[in-house]
Formats: C-alpha cells, sequence, structure tokens
C-alpha cells in the first residue's frame, strides 16, 4: 500500500499502557471486542482520518489483532473494535493496559470472519521489532506541531501588519493628507 503505513502493537499490558499513554493524535487503536488481544495503533499520516483508512490496510489491522489475541486467534467470526487514540478514556481506577471510550459513536467495528495467513505471513516478514522512546517520540512530533503552529502565527501577523499599512496608505491617498503639506504647495502670487 501507498503510502507506507506504521503499525504499533504492545507486546503486553504494560507495553499497551505505554501506547495508550504516548499515543499521538494521528493514531487509530485496534482491539478484539470482548476479549483480551494485543493493542494494535495504525498511525496515519497527519491531516488523515479514520475514514481515510485503505480497506486492505484496515483488514491487515484487523487480522494483526486477532492473530494477537489468546482466544480471537482460535476463533471464527470476531469483531475488531477501532476508534482514534483521542477517543481512548482511561481512568485511575482502570487495570493495566485497560481503556474505556469518551464517545461510543466514534468507535467502530470490523467483522473478521477467519484467520487469513496470507496477510500474517506477510506483516510478520516486515515486522521490526524495536523498543522506541514513546514519550521522546511524542514530544519530538507535539514540539514540531508547536513550531509549525508558531511559524503560521507568525505568517498571519505579517500579512496582518501589510494589510494595515496598505489600508493606512489607501486611506492616505483618499483623504489627500500627503498632498496638503506646506512643502507640496505654491502660490500664484509673483
Amino acid at each position: 500500500v501507498n503510502p507506507h503505513y506504521t503499525i504499533y502493537m504492545g507486546k503486553d499490558k504494560y507495553e499497551n499502557e505505554d501506547l495508550i499513554k504516548y499515543g499521538w493524535p494521528e493514531d487509530i487503536w485496534f482491539h478484539v471486542d470482548k476479549l483480551s488481544s494485543a493493542h494494535v495503533y495504525l498511525r496515519l499520516p497527519k491531516g488523515h482520518t479514520i475514514g481515510d483508512i485503505p480497506p486492505e490496510v484496515l483488514i491487515d489491522c484487523a487480522q494483526l489483532v486477532k492473530n494477537n489475541s489468546i482466544q480471537g486467534c482460535k476463533m471464527n467470526n470476531i469483531n475488531v473494535v477501532y476508534t482514534p487514540w483521542t477517543n481512548l478514556k482511561k481512568t485511575g481506577d482502570m487495570d493495566v493496559g485497560q481503556i474505556g471510550f469518551h464517545r461510543q459513536k466514534e468507535v467502530k467495528i470490523v467483522a473478521v470472519e477467519k484467520k487469513i495467513n496470507e496477510i500474517v505471513n506477510r506483516l510478520e516478514k516486515t515486522k521490526e521489532e524495536r523498543l522506541p522512546d514513546l514519550a521522546a517520540e511524542r514530544e519530538s512530533r507535539d514540539r514540531e506541531e508547536r513550531n509549525e503552529k508558531k511559524a503560521q502565527l507568525q505568517d498571519q501577523k505579517k500579512k496582518e501588519k501589510e494589510e494595515q499599512k496598505r489600508k493606512k496608505e489607501m486611506e492616505e491617498l483618499r483623504n489627500y493628507s500627503s498632498l496638503m503639506k506646506s512643502e507640496n504647495m505654491k502660490t500664484n502670487e509673483v
């Protein structure tokens, strides 16, 4: 699929907890419905939404979640729920790795009839195991976003200043104030 997508998956409830804590607004969270499973996060390109996920990527994520569920991998006809990371709700009384939702209507469901070995094998071959510093990655992303917003704000202020200057010049031309200076005046007397 082009563009390429990055998928994160927690190995255990502690990695899942870190993914919950340091997710990005562009992340989409996947989990087997009503069963224990890995938390899978699809990182979308900036500006994309849950509705922009290509069908084949959606199927890949659903298959990955199903394959990494102790109970779900043995069952047929399961549901996988997915929602934006921003919709995940974590309260202090929840167990490690456990989450809820802010808005249930933002939770979508994809049905998975059965495991598709070709997809799971392809994903396993392209898997890259690493232990990223999720906190540092999130801070870097947030810093970049702040810098972009700062640059946009500076551009906007510059444009507003130029517009004010242009309006002032137009106003001066309309009221003849630049013409009514003593050095610009001449007399008819000899």
